[in-house]
């Protein structure tokens, strides 16, 4: 009887000790799923910050100014189909229009969001202000170009115009605390890059350009 009852106590007593195992080691699961839970959520909610880097004067400045340089190459290309470009240069003319229309709203939507006033339209009055801009005499000289004269006039200047946007785009990054904020750094890589490819191809066009080219 003594050895049945102990048998029995010890029993009950290790059943106790092992429903409180269980139940502390499901307790502990519970509130460290709790705790990764509550770490993941915040994250997942928390908004990223626009930018870590404040907008400067300089950056303001290089928007303004490249929307009215991007604004005269519109002008450059609109020429084209018009004045007997050939395909070539009539394809390249898309490009620009297109690619520097879209830049332009870029540009525009992130004054409006600075709170910055935005410029509409071409500014040629302003053209001793930026590098590359074509003169009033330049202009006037591509618009009376035909044919294959226009051309190689056109590409001539379209490179002197890419050549001030990628100045412009040094002198912004050669300014103290300029061109880092998200959306200026990316832009300003951007253009650089595009008008800089853009400057080798009008160079290799150029170059291929026979002396008695014909439109076409």
């Amino acid at each position: 009887m003594w050895s049945a009852g102990c048998a029995y106590s010890s029993g009950m007593a290790l059943s106790r000790f092992r429903f409180h195992s269980v139940a502390s080691t499901l307790v502990l699961l519970a509130i460290l799923t709790g705790c990764a839970g509550a770490g993941r959520g915040p994250a997942q909610a928390s908004p990223q910050p626009a930018s870590r880097y404040p907008v400067t004067e300089a950056d303001a400045r290089f928007m303004t100014a490249m929307i009215g340089h991007h604004s005269q190459a519109l002008v450059m290309a609109g020429l084209a189909p018009t004045n007997g470009a050939s395909a070539a240069v009539r394809r390249l003319a898309e490009r620009i229009i297109s690619g520097q229309q879209d830049e332009i709203a870029t540009m525009q939507q992130w004054l409006r969001d600075h709170g910055r006033p935005v410029p509409e339209g071409h500014h040629a009055g302003h053209g001793h202000l930026m590098p590359g801009m074509l003169t009033e005499a330049q202009l006037k000289a591509l618009e009376a170009a035909r044919g294959p004269e226009f051309d190689r006039l056109f590409l001539t200047l379209m490179i002197q115009h890419h050549r001030g946007a990628v100045a412009m785009v040094k002198e912004l990054v050669g300014t103290p605390g300029a061109a880092q904020e998200d959306r200026v750094f990316k832009f300003a890589s951007d253009a650089n890059v595009d008008q800089t490819t853009e400057i080798a191809r009008m160079k290799r066009m150029l170059s291929d350009l026979p002396a008695g080219e014909s439109s076409s």
